[in-house]
């Protein structure tokens, strides 16, 4: 009987373990997805620190490029800047790519109105990427940037810099979907 009790016993314990498949713990890629929480304005300006004169329009005759919202540097015919920045966390060992959509609404007829796209990273001096004149296009056009790789954790900001001159015409720049994605 005794070892009828240890011969059950063995074969249960068999049945138990080999019931259950071994599986690795599985870890989140941490380079992988779109990482900020509002790239396209539909919370309004939750995430991004955004001058006095930057607006978050729904407007059904300017559409978005998609949703119902986007930023825009209304253009006044005033001497001005506006700025619009983000900043995100890059893991070590990940890529940053960051898309982004601009249209632009002008009566301007001379250059004057300008709208810089700057990406900054930790470790890198802060650069103009993009410099987009008032004469950009009234569609809605895609822009691209990307980091690189690195060994460290770094923080990517990423600024829309808006200047207006007088006299010239009303400018209005329109930002939408700007994506955060991890590679």
């Amino acid at each position: 009987m005794k070892t009828f009790v240890t011969l059950a016993s063995a074969a249960l314990l068999l049945l138990t373990t080999a019931s259950a498949p071994h599986r690795p713990p599985t870890a989140d890629a941490p380079c992988r997805g779109q990482i900020h929480p509002n790239p396209g304005f539909e919370r309004g300006t939750t995430g991004w620190t955004a001058g006095p004169r930057i607006l978050v329009l729904g407007d059904t005759a300017r559409p978005a490029h998609t949703g119902r919202a986007y930023a825009t540097f209304a253009g006044l015919d005033v001497n001005r800047t506006d700025l619009l920045r983000t900043d995100v966390t890059v893991p070590a060992n990940c890529d940053l790519t960051v898309r982004f959509w601009v249209r632009t609404l002008t009566t301007e007829t001379s250059r004057g109105d300008y709208l810089n796209v700057g990406l900054a990273v930790t470790g890198i001096p802060p650069k103009t990427r993009f410099s987009l004149a008032f004469d950009g296009g009234s569609q809605w056009r895609e822009h691209t940037m990307a980091t690189g790789t690195a060994t460290t954790e770094r923080t990517a900001t990423v600024s829309f810099l808006a200047s207006e001159t007088a006299g010239n015409g009303v400018t209005a720049f329109d930002v939408d979907d700007v994506t955060f994605t991890l590679s």
